[in-house]
């Protein structure tokens, strides 16, 4: 049966799988089953190696992934730019559009660029795994990829983006309470000095009738 991996546009979407489905590994002799407890989230993997994407989209599964695959980096962008992910799994070498390119356009994008990120580098390139981390990637696993590790990181990732949406809904939720407070005060500034000029008014309008019955007096006195 042809894969839908095989179609021209190269993508398909994995809902999760069931982990007691037998899986083979990743390009590694490896194939115990993953200690990390299963998450949820949906990840797009952009690799040219259809191979590796297929077994990558069974393995997610397995941990209640949600994945959709790509088989080039203009593509991938174009899912990115439709769709919302939690994170990108990303090949560092592809023909065409590069994993470097391909970073680079996600954080150039506002709507994007705190997306996260995890490139996958050839185990004997650490310089690439040093330029992917310095063009903004959040990670990066070396292939052949032990998944044991890629889903280690994959949780920490997602974890620590969690934590940072939280933070920022938090110091909006700030925000708006602290401008709100300001509007407050600000009407509440508003409110007291036109209390005070209300005062000085009637101070002086006091002070007017005092003096015109003092006036007043003195006149009668006179007569």
């Amino acid at each position: 049966m042809t894969s839908p991996l095989s179609q021209r546009n190269g993508t398909r979407i994995t809902p999760p799988q069931s982990r007691t489905d037998a899986t083979p590994p990743i390009e590694s002799p490896a194939s115990t089953p993953c200690a990390t407890p299963p998450a949820t989230g949906t990840i797009l993997a952009i690799d040219d190696s259809r191979t590796s994407l297929s077994v990558l989209g069974q393995r997610l599964g397995q941990l209640d992934y949600r994945t959709a695959l790509s088989d080039n980096g203009s593509e991938g962008l174009d899912l990115i730019a439709a769709r919302g992910f939690d994170l990108v799994l990303l090949d560092m070498v592809m023909p065409g559009m590069s994993g470097l390119q391909v970073l680079h356009e996600i954080r150039s994008n506002a709507d994007t660029a705190d997306l996260p990120v995890i490139m996958m580098t050839g185990h004997r390139d650490p310089a690439a795994a040093i330029d992917g981390l310095a063009a903004g990637a959040d990670d990066h696993v070396a292939k052949p990829l032990d998944f044991d590790v890629l889903a280690a990181r994959i949780a920490r990732v997602l974890a620590r983006a969690r934590r940072i949406t939280e933070l920022k809904r938090a110091n909006a939720a700030l925000d708006a309470r602290v401008a709100t407070r300001a509007v407050e005060l600000g009407e509440t500034r508003a409110t007291l000095a036109a209390t005070q000029a209300e005062r000085k008014r009637l101070a002086a309008s006091v002070k007017a009738l005092n003096d015109r019955i003092q006036w007043l007096s003195r006149t009668s006195v006179s007569r």
